[in-house]
């Protein structure tokens, strides 16, 4: 049986969710570090907040994105502080750069995450070369090393990738995924000491002031709450070199919704369920195991991915051809015995592009237009119809193609309209917008009655498959630690997933303007005396805009407004403090155990922390890749903020009445 969640840990709880790098202390060098938790829990104190939720710490290179992670067990050198390292001693030279760090960085808007990075790393190296020769010999290290057995790969993966300019390790010329015995040789190998030392002495000294923070945060009665990450970046470690825990020639992501009309392919390989129980989730025990060194609580990301992951080809640049993995699939056999003839399930499965579609957009050349289609196509006898040539296995063969870049746009697009996807040879699934496409409208009504009825089937079959196998991994994963587990689970679920996260006694994600009755008329807002009390409720997260952009832009709040019957002075499109008194108090009412509501939202209880520009205080912006994303810092000080009563008082309030429901 999976553990049950102790009574106590169901007591009513608010707290708040922030960046470790958005901190800002009088000691930070432009980035908040491990040790700024430190006040920044004594002003969680001070306010009866009882939870700290920071997104994911592992170590992510040159991404800001927390969630684009190096390697599962190694933490983010940029979090450390410097200056609290016992090797500086009193080095003169060393403490002026860490002062000079600061002050070029301290009175920045949003952190510039590589330039800090570059910094932090020069003088940690620094830092090393002065002491490596004890630090070599230290048992300290070794033991630290010992129990840390996960940093071999790391150091080894690390001593190789900035060799090679930090580039992808399928770009090195050790082509290839390296053996344990490869590892553990370049590691043993005394020439390598001093660089194999580096990186496991730097992940000791962060593991100190993590675990140093995480400490005091506990003996004041506050959570820690973490974020593990569902999906490896490709170029990691773990991919790196333990590649049977992975399928490289498929990519995680989202299928295609109102905003993403191609779907979000992440960049990341999907998982080897299969070869992962074998070794009795071995790795993602150990990735857990470590987390609950330093926190209490955990939150999953994107946990539908445990029960179907939306999979795509690698070499797909968008999310359109995907299927879900598990997947029971559609055999060429099954549409044959619908009626469908070979021909006719090449029409289904293949994309047929006609002439004049691409004559369009090559200003009207009909013969130019047969050249270049002459160049990637086979046409279909005599028509003005065209089926891709063999060779073409994905859309990125269409652009790296020597043809037009608008053409190639155009046949990107064409490319993706077909009815189903070939999984594997003869084997198929539909496309997620099958209905929409050419093949799927040429179809008679009896047609489209069987081939709908044969795909509605698959999915219902597939529903107590995703089921079987979230049960199976999530009970082996929840109960490895002490630790509460939550659950991301938005967007588009299976009917299983509220049954398997109560069974689990896993908290589920209710984010306030998506929980709502989208089946009725005018979609009402959930009452929140009826939010489940296995539950976190939330006001915005680090994806979407923050409460306050949401009250002045989104037509939403005025539903918000008069289902909660909120008073006539509070209005969308107007914010103020009193507005987010108003929303939070209101929000407060929530029946959830946990309510955490990202810093951004709590300060905006006090005018004189709003932004001028609202759309400053966000953190990422999805489907953008900017230095914007990722790099929010607090207004002011934690000390500065730590002494404004007014911010302090209202908060008290906000988790009087949270605990009061």
């Amino acid at each position: 049986m999976a553990k049950s969640v102790d009574k106590l840990t169901l007591e009513k709880l608010t707290g708040t969710s922030i960046p470790v790098g958005s901190l800002r202390t009088k000691d930070s060098c432009g980035i908040g570090e491990f040790l700024d938790l430190i006040p920044f829990a004594d002003f969680c104190k001070k306010c009866t907040l009882e939870l700290i939720q920071i997104l994911p710490v592992n170590d992510t290179g040159t991404e800001s994105s927390p969630y684009s992670a190096l390697s599962a067990f190694a933490l983010n050198p940029i979090y450390i502080s410097l200056k609290n390292l016992p090797e500086i001693s009193e080095n003169k030279e060393i403490l002026d750069e860490i002062s000079k760090l600061q002050k070029n960085y301290e009175k920045e808007k949003r952190f510039n995450y590589r330039k800090i990075r570059n910094e932090k790393l020069a003088i940690l190296k620094k830092i090393y070369n002065l002491s490596s020769e004890k630090i070599i010999k230290d048992k300290k290290l070794s033991e630290w090393e010992a129990n840390n057995e996960w940093v071999k790969t790391y150091s080894v993966f690390m001593q190789k990738k900035m060799k090679y300019m930090e580039a992808s390790w399928k770009e090195w010329p050790e082509k290839g995924h390296p053996t344990k015995e490869q590892i553990d040789e370049i590691w043993g190998d005394k020439k390598n000491a001093k660089e194999n030392k580096f990186f496991s002495w730097m992940q000791m000294r962060l593991d100190e002031q993590f675990k140093k923070a995480s400490a005091y945060i506990t003996s004041l009665g506050i959570k820690l709450k973490g974020d593990i990450p569902i999906m490896m970046n490709e170029d990691s470690c773990d991919t790196w070199a333990y590649p049977e825990y992975f399928n490289d020639e498929l990519r995680a992501g989202s299928p295609p919704d109102g905003s993403n009309p191609v779907g979000q392919n992440w960049g990341f390989p999907i998982y080897n369920w299969k070869n992962l129980k074998k070794d009795n989730y071995s790795w993602w025990k150990n990735r857990l195991l470590k987390a609950s060194e330093y926190y209490q609580v955990y939150r999953i990301d994107h946990i539908l991915g445990f029960f179907r992951i939306w999979a795509t080809p690698a070499r797909e640049t968008t999310a359109m051809l995907g299927w879900t993995q598990p997947f029971e699939t559609i055999t060429r056999d099954d549409l044959k015995e619908l009626g469908f003839s070979d021909d006719r399930i090449t029409w289904l499965t293949k994309a047929h592009i006609p002439t004049y579609k691409i004559q369009e957009v090559n200003g009207g050349d009909y013969q130019s237009t047969v050249n270049i289609l002459s160049k990637l196509m086979t046409r279909i006898g005599n028509e003005e119809l065209w089926l891709f040539k063999p060779s073409i296995k994905n859309d990125k063969d269409i652009w790296e193609s020597d043809i037009p870049e608008n053409i190639k746009a155009k046949l990107a697009e064409l490319w993706r309209n077909k009815t189903f996807v070939e999984v594997s040879k003869n084997n198929y699934a539909p496309l997620w917008t099958f209905q929409d496409t050419t093949a799927w409208q040429t179809l008679d009504d009896n047609e489209k009655y069987l081939l709908g009825t044969m795909i509605a089937k698959r999915y219902a079959k597939m529903d107590s498959l995703w089921e079987k196998q979230a049960r199976s991994i999530l009970k082996e994963l929840t109960t490895c630690t002490k630790m509460i587990a939550c659950a991301e689970d938005l967007g588009s679920n299976p009917e299983c997933l509220p049954e398997v996260l109560k069974d689990l006694s896993i908290l589920s994600l209710k984010v306030v303007r998506w929980n709502r009755e989208w089946e009725l008329d005018n979609k009402p807002f959930i009452k929140f005396e009826d939010y489940p009390l296995l539950s976190v409720t939330t006001s915005s997260v680090h994806d979407s805009s923050t409460l306050r952009s949401w009250w002045l832009d989104e037509k939403d709040a005025e539903v918000f407004a008069e289902d909660f019957e909120l008073p006539e002075e509070i209005k969308p499109g107007k914010y103020d403090s009193k507005t987010a008194r108003c929303l939070l108090e209101t929000i407060a009412t929530s029946n959830s155990a946990f309510c955490i509501h990202p810093i951004q939202d709590f300060l905006g209880l006090v005018d004189e922390y709003l932004e001028a520009n609202p759309e400053d205080e966000r953190v990422n912006i999805p489907g953008s890749v900017t230095e914007f994303n990722w790099t929010y810092r607090l207004p002011a000080t934690i000390e500065e903020i730590s002494k404004n009563k007014e911010l302090t008082d209202e908060i008290k309030n906000i988790c009087k009445i949270h605990k009061a429901n």
